[in-house]
C-alpha cells in the first residue's frame, strides 16, 4: 500500500536575477520538492506575474545536471571532467591551496563575482568579509551597470528615478535603450496601461525589438550615439523655450554653461551622428517638452559604449529642463537601487581588512579579467594572480574579450574555485567546484532597482542534494582556513537582521522581523521624488554642471564621445570592419542564467544574428544561412537572419549562450573589447566593430 503523500505548502520567495522587476513568487511545495513556481498576487509590482524564464524556476532547481556534490578536477583545464568528494575534503583541499598563496602575497587571490544572485545576504556579505580577512584583491563589480550609476551619481548624487506604477499615467513614454518586453516586464505593462489612456510611446534603439514594434514610434540611431540626439533635444528645447525656467532656477545647477555645450549639438549635427533625419531630433524634443508628464525608461544598454556615462548625464538632465520632476507620472527612470537604505557596511565589513582605512588592497576591474590573469605580474599591476575564486557569475561565457578570458581560465598555475549550480563553462575550467543552493533553498534580503520595496526570501525547501548557501560555503573556507574572527561565521538570520539601515525614514516602522512576517515593505517616499529638488548631490540640486567631476579632470558638462570603434572614432578599422554588432540579452535567456533549461533553449534555437538586407546582400548572405562574425579578437558563427530589425551598418546577436552549447563553442563575447566606459570604468559590449561573412 502506497504511503499517504504529504499535502502541498506553500512558501513565499523573491526572484534573485539581475532584472528591475524583483519580482515577488509563491513556490508550490509537495513531499519537499518545489512542484511550481508563480507571480505572487498580493505583491504591488509583481500582480501575480512571472516572465517566462522565472515561472520555469522549479525546473532549473531539480534540473537533472544540478550540481550536489564538491567536485575535483581530474583532467585537463577546460575538458569538465572531475570526481566526486566530500565536503570535509574539498575544503581542506582549498585551504591547502589558498593557506601559502595567503600567507605569501594575499593580492594574489582575487574574487570574481556579480549579480547572479542579486541577494544581500548570498552576495556580498560572508563573501566580502572572507576576502577583506585575507587581504586580497578587490575587485571593481562594473560589468553590468557602472556607467548609467556614475552618469545618476554626478548628475542626481545616486541612483534615483521615478516609480514604476506612475508611467501608466504619463502622456508621453520613451523608452530609451530598452527592450522591456524581454527585460523588464512589468514596466512594460504599465507603458501598455499608459497607451491605452492615450499616452504615446517611442523607442529609440538601433534594433527594433520586440518592443519597438508595439511603440507608435521607432528611431533607429547609430549605437553610441545617444548623448549627441539627448544634447540636441536639449538644444531645442532651450531655442524654442519649452523649458520650466522656475524648475532651473530653483532645483539646477549649470544652466547656463549646458546651455553653451548643447549649442553645439544643432539638430543637424546630431542627426548626421545618429544617422537619422533631422525633423525626427526636432519633432522629438517638441513632443517632450509639450508636456509634463512626459517620462522616459531608460535601461543599461545605450550605456555599454565608450561615452555611455555621458549619455546618461545629458539624457538624465532632460526632465530638469521641462519641469518634469514636478508630476509623479514624469521624470526618467534608469535605477531606483539608491532608494533602499542597504548597510553595505555592516555587511562587507570593510574593517576587517589588514590595512583598513588607510591601505585597501589592488583593485581589478571585472571587465578586464582576460588581461588580469595572463599578466605575469610586476610592481606596477602588483603580485601575478595565483588563486580565483569564482561566485554568482560566469566569466567565461560572459566577460568580455572571451579569447583571452578563457586562455587565463586555462593556466595550470591558476588555483580556481567556482560555486555554481551547474557546470557552466567557467565550471569546465576549475579545480573545484562547490554546489551551491538556489533561492528556493537559502535565506535573503533583496532591493530593487525596478521598484521601490524590500523584500524578504525564505528558504521553501531543504538545500537540494549536498549543495550549501554561498553564506555556509564562504563559512567553511574560513574555518578551514584557520581564520577566527567572528563576523566570518555569523548566521544568515543574523546578517540579515543588519542588512538595511531599519532607522532610515523609508523603513519607519519596519523591522527584519516584520519584513519576514509580511515578505516585502514600500520604502516610505514622495510620489513624485524631485517635485520640490532634494536631489543627493552635495548642492541638493540636479547638476549638470558637475564640480565633482571638475576636480577629478573630467569634463563637467555632458557630451558626445564617438564610440572606440566607430567611422568617427577609428576609421582605419572601420575599413576592415564595417559593421557595428550590439548583443542584447535573449527573452528566453538573462545574461548566461537559464541557458541549460531545455525548453528555454529550445524556444530560442540556435545562435543567430540580425542583419540588414542592404549588408546581407552586399556579402551574398542569404536568410538562414551560417555566418562568421569575426574581428580581430576573434569569431563566432551564428544563423543569418536577414531583417530590416537591424538598422543599416548594424547586426545584432542576441545572447549570451553557454559556449559549450552553442554549435561552434563560441558566443558573442568572442568579439567584444576590454575596452571601459568614459565613466564608472564599465564595459563597452556594444561598442564593436566586426565584418560578416558566409562560414565555409
Amino acid at each position: 500500500m502506497n504511503a499517504p503523500t504529504a499535502p502541498a505548502e506553500f512558501a513565499r520567495a523573491v526572484c534573485p536575477h539581475d532584472c528591475p522587476d524583483t519580482c515577488a513568487m509563491r513556490v508550490t511545495v509537495k513531499d519537499g520538492k518545489a512542484v511550481k513556481v508563480t507571480g505572487d498576487p498580493d505583491h504591488p509590482p509583481t500582480q501575480g506575474v512571472l516572465c517566462t524564464k522565472v515561472s520555469r524556476y522549479a525546473e532549473r532547481t531539480h534540473h537533472r545536471d544540478r550540481l550536489l556534490t564538491p567536485l575535483r578536477r581530474i583532467g585537463c583545464k577546460g575538458e569538465g571532467r572531475f570526481e566526486a568528494i566530500g565536503w570535509d575534503e574539498a575544503l581542506r583541499y582549498a585551504a591547502e591551496r589558498l593557506k601559502p598563496i595567503a600567507a605569501r602575497a594575499p593580492e594574489a587571490i582575487l574574487p570574481y563575482s556579480y549579480a547572479g544572485t542579486m541577494g544581500l545576504v548570498q552576495g556580498e556579505s560572508i563573501a566580502a568579509r572572507f576576502f577583506n580577512a585575507l587581504g586580497a584583491s578587490r575587485l571593481d563589480r562594473t560589468i553590468c551597470a557602472a556607467a548609467g550609476a556614475a552618469g545618476l551619481r554626478y548628475t542626481y548624487g545616486a541612483s534615483l528615478g521615478m516609480h514604476t506604477e506612475y508611467f501608466e499615467e504619463s502622456e508621453l513614454i520613451l523608452i530609451w535603450g530598452s527592450n522591456p518586453i524581454a527585460s523588464n516586464l512589468h514596466f512594460w505593462t504599465r507603458a501598455q496601461e499608459a497607451k491605452r489612456r492615450g499616452a504615446k510611446l517611442i523607442a529609440i534603439d538601433p534594433y527594433r525589438s520586440l518592443t519597438a514594434d508595439k511603440c507608435h514610434q521607432h528611431i533607429a540611431l547609430r549605437p553610441g550615439t545617444d548623448a549627441a540626439l539627448a544634447l540636441a533635444m536639449i538644444h531645442v528645447l532651450i531655442r524654442e523655450n519649452l523649458i520650466d525656467r522656475d524648475y532651473i532656477d530653483a532645483h539646477t545647477l549649470g544652466f547656463e554653461p549646458l546651455k553653451a555645450r548643447a549649442a553645439e549639438y544643432p539638430p543637424a549635427r546630431a542627426a548626421q551622428i545618429c544617422g537619422i533625419e533631422e525633423q525626427v531630433v526636432v519633432d522629438l524634443a517638441r513632443a517632450f517638452g509639450a508636456t509634463r508628464k512626459a517620462s522616459i525608461r531608460l535601461n543599461y544598454g545605450m550605456q555599454r559604449v565608450r561615452g555611455g556615462g555621458n549619455a546618461v548625464r545629458a539624457i538624465a538632465s532632460l526632465p530638469s529642463l521641462t519641469g518634469a520632476w514636478r508630476e509623479r507620472s514624469g521624470g526618467v527612470l534608469l535605477s531606483s537601487s539608491g532608494w533602499a537604505p542597504v548597510n553595505s557596511g555592516a555587511l562587507e565589513r570593510q574593517d576587517l581588512l589588514p590595512g583598513w582605512p588607510s591601505k585597501l588592497p589592488r583593485l581589478i576591474n571585472m571587465n578586464a579579467i582576460g588581461d588580469a590573469l595572463l599578466h605575469p605580474g610586476d610592481a606596477a599591476f602588483g603580485p601575478k594572480v595565483e588563486a580565483l575564486i569564482v561566485y554568482n557569475s560566469n566569466p567565461v561565457a560572459v566577460a568580455p574579450d572571451s579569447e583571452k578570458v578563457a586562455a587565463g581560465f586555462a593556466r595550470e598555475d591558476l588555483f580556481t574555485i567556482v560555486l555554481e549550480h551547474f557546470q557552466t563553462d567557467t565550471a569546465d575550467y576549475a579545480d573545484l567546484v562547490l554546489p551551491a543552493t538556489t533561492q528556493l533553498e537559502h535565506l535573503d534580503v533583496h532591493k530593487s532597482y525596478g521598484h521601490t520595496h524590500v523584500m524578504a526570501n525564505i528558504p521553501a525547501i531543504a538545500p537540494v542534494g549536498d549543495s550549501r548557501a554561498n553564506t555556509d560555503i564562504f563559512r567553511g573556507l574560513a574555518r578551514a582556513m584557520g581564520l577566527t574572527h567572528p563576523a566570518l561565521f555569523e548566521t544568515d538570520e543574523q546578517i540579515a537582521a543588519n542588512a538595511l539601515r531599519w532607522d532610515d525614514p523609508a523603513l519607519a516602522g519596519q523591522s527584519w522581523e516584520t519584513l519576514k512576517a509580511n515578505g516585502w515593505a514600500q520604502l516610505k517616499l514622495p510620489e513624485a521624488p524631485f517635485a520640490n529638488g532634494g536631489f543627493r548631490t552635495p548642492s541638493g540640486k540636479c547638476e549638470f554642471y558637475s564640480e565633482r567631476l571638475e576636480k577629478e579632470g573630467r569634463d563637467p558638462l555632458p557630451d558626445y564621445l564617438p564610440p572606440y570603434e566607430s567611422a568617427d572614432g577609428a576609421p582605419e578599422l572601420a575599413a576592415r570592419f564595417p559593421l557595428a554588432m550590439i548583443s542584447p540579452p535573449a527573452r528566453n535567456f538573462l545574461n548566461s542564467s537559464f541557458v541549460n533549461v531545455e525548453s528555454l533553449r529550445s524556444t530560442e534555437g540556435e545562435p543567430h544574428v540580425d542583419i540588414h538586407p542592404a549588408d546581407a546582400h552586399a556579402r551574398q548572405i542569404a536568410d538562414g544561412e551560417i555566418v562568421r562574425i569575426y574581428n580581430d579578437r576573434g569569431s563566432m558563427q551564428a544563423r543569418a537572419r536577414v531583417t530590416d530589425r537591424a538598422r543599416e551598418g548594424l547586426v545584432v546577436g542576441l545572447s549570451i549562450w553557454w559556449k559549450k552549447l552553442a554549435p561552434d563553442g563560441r558566443n558573442a563575447n568572442q568579439v567584444t573589447s576590454q575596452a571601459l566606459t568614459d565613466l564608472g570604468g564599465s564595459a563597452t559590449f556594444y561598442d564593436c566593430l566586426v565584418e560578416v561573412e558566409a562560414a565555409h
